[in-house]
């Protein structure tokens, strides 16, 4: 039993959720290669893994990026519904920016 397991006071169960997948053929510099190498190395992991992780990870940015650009138009559009000038509109949405930084 893990130190996880005996704080929680049960073992825990990992499920691993398959999905489909498609293999695909890159052709990426022979230098960012070896840097993978060395990174996937360092990890202990292998290079595939390594891409696989760095892939999620930017797309999941890329994702909430494009998320939190929809949630502000539409703001702005529902703003925009309530009388409010163009310029006030602006003034929300970039009051609204500042707040997420």
């Amino acid at each position: 039993m893990s130190n996880l397991d005996q704080d929680l006071g049960e073992p825990m169960e990992l499920k691993v959720r398959l999905r489909a997948a498609e293999t695909v053929t890159l052709q990426i510099p022979r230098d960012t290669l070896e840097s993978l190498k060395k990174v996937a190395h360092q990890k202990d992991m292998s290079v595939e893994a390594l891409m696989k992780l760095y892939i999620g990870k930017c797309l999941r940015q890329a994702l909430t990026q494009l998320f939190a650009a929809k949630v502000l138009d539409s703001t702005a559009k529902v703003i925009t519904r309530h009388h409010h000038t163009d310029a006030e509109v602006a003034q929300i949405l970039q009051e609204i920016r500042a707040e997420k930084q």
